[in-house]
């Protein structure tokens, strides 16, 4: 891997069933595959799920199911988040994901991918912002959002309406572009001097 280029966990936050999440992810996937410095990591919260019951010494079961999530999560220099919007906030399952992990997210940036009806998600990602800066995380300012996106994808993640997906296409540059920065800046920084988290 180049020095410029750095790993991204993408995470994939529906678990619900009929859920419309993999169809954005594989459209921002398709994203990152347009660019030579990301290595991406997908990680479906639907294909590993956690433990219900938080805890600071889990049983073998936990650790186990841990084990499948914990390392990858590790290994990154930066996440993004992709999400839907349940009831003007974020799923369940994805706050089970950031509470169970603490040093994974500290001085890493995390870029959101967000999508629901009129608002796009961006209720959801009002809400996550103020708990990734909790866990000492680096929310990014840009974000990409879709809007009532039901029908407007193929299932291989194309966008059917060229204006939008011209649109959408730039939005993923340009929060890509600042994700980029931040994760090869605090990588180095981390790097240089450990995060006093």
């Amino acid at each position: 891997m180049p020095q410029s280029a750095y790993r991204l966990a993408v995470v994939v936050a529906s678990t619900r069933e009929g859920r419309f999440g993999p169809t954005v992810a594989r459209w921002f996937t398709r994203q990152l595959e347009q660019r030579g410095d990301i290595e991406a990591d997908v990680i479906d919260l639907a294909e590993t799920p956690l433990p219900a019951t938080l805890s600071f010494d889990p049983g073998p079961e936990d650790a186990a199911a841990l084990a499948a999530v914990t390392p990858r999560l590790a290994r990154a220099d930066a996440f993004v988040v992709v999400t839907p919007e349940y009831n003007h906030s974020y799923p369940a399952q994805l706050k089970q994901l950031i509470d169970w992990h603490s040093e994974e997210w500290q001085a890493r940036p995390v870029g959101f991918v967000s999508y629901g009806g009129l608002s796009g998600g961006l209720r959801a990602v009002e809400h996550l912002r103020p708990v990734f800066t909790e866990r000492h995380a680096v929310p990014i300012r840009e974000q990409i959002s879709f809007h009532s996106p039901w029908g407007r994808f193929d299932e291989d993640g194309r966008h059917l309406d060229e204006a939008e997906a011209l649109a959408a296409e730039q939005a993923a540059k340009t929060m890509l572009d600042q994700l980029t920065w931040w994760a090869v800046a605090l990588r180095e920084a981390r790097a240089a001097r450990p995060y006093a988290g």
